[in-house]
């Protein structure tokens, strides 16, 4: 099994108050789950940390009980289960970020749907797999309300995230690589991977050196620290002072 180091830390809400974090990591035998519930359109509406919690315990559930499953198929059978046992409807409903990685004897295969990336380092350098498209549509100024979040959410030209309707799944970036040819591989929340992509901290092998030489927490602190020297975020723009991070890194045998 490889070596597996996790970091977490919860951020603020939009009011600017502490409250616990909506990421949720699981490590299994074979697997890492790493999903970060979004912040609720609607005050009428369950939390994304509450949603969050309920996939990651039926994916780690699905994937314990069929460790080969297509990674696509699981997360759409847990969207299912979970929007049915809890009555939610497409469209009313919280939502998550989902990613996953999962290595066997000769593959790993990673999947994420939304903002949190895996990042596979081997001999051809860093191979990020993420999806862009919720930060795309942000930097055409196309996010700039709650209805413009609701009216693009699952739906084609816009952005896509595990909800309540399955077919998000297939919206899903995948890959995968030979096993022998990983050396480590990381995934993050975007309260982590602002520190590459908006903070320019440092790029993505430079926080695998970090996190290798003194652990995914200081890497943690290297975005929160940049987030305290722009605490009304004229430099950084952002909804919240302080996201939820989440870091895992993964160092595969040799």
């Amino acid at each position: 099994m490889p070596e597996i180091s996790v970091a977490e830390r919860p951020g603020l809400g939009p009011d600017g108050r502490p409250r616990p974090s909506e990421d949720h990591v699981v490590v299994l035998d074979n697997a890492v789950l790493l999903l970060d519930g979004a912040t609720s359109p609607s005050p009428r509406l369950p939390s994304g940390g509450w949603y969050a919690g309920l996939l990651t315990e039926r994916l780690a559930h699905d994937l314990r009980a069929d460790p080969d499953v297509k990674l696509g198929e699981l997360l759409a059978t847990a969207i299912t289960e979970v929007a049915t046992a809890h009555e939610l409807r497409p469209g009313h409903a919280p939502s998550s970020t989902v990613t996953i990685l999962r290595w066997r004897a000769d593959t790993v295969d990673a999947l994420v749907l939304a903002d949190s990336p895996v990042v596979a380092f081997g001999p051809e350098g860093p191979q990020v797999l993420s999806d862009d498209r919720i930060t795309t549509l942000r930097g055409e100024g196309r996010l700039r309300t709650g209805t413009d979040v609701r009216a693009l959410r699952n739906a084609e030209g816009g952005f896509w995230v595990a909800e309540a309707d399955p077919a998000a799944a297939r919206q899903a970036r995948r890959a995968s690589w030979p096993r022998d040819r990983l050396e480590a591989a990381l995934l993050a929340t975007d309260g982590v991977a602002v520190g590459v992509d908006d903070y320019h901290l440092f790029d993505w092998p430079g926080m695998l050196a970090l996190a290798r030489a003194r652990g995914p927490r200081a890497v943690l602190d290297e975005v929160r620290a940049a987030e305290e020297a722009d605490p009304q975020g004229y430099r950084w723009p952002r909804a919240k002072r302080h996201d939820d991070q989440a870091l895992v890194l993964v160092e595969f045998d040799r």
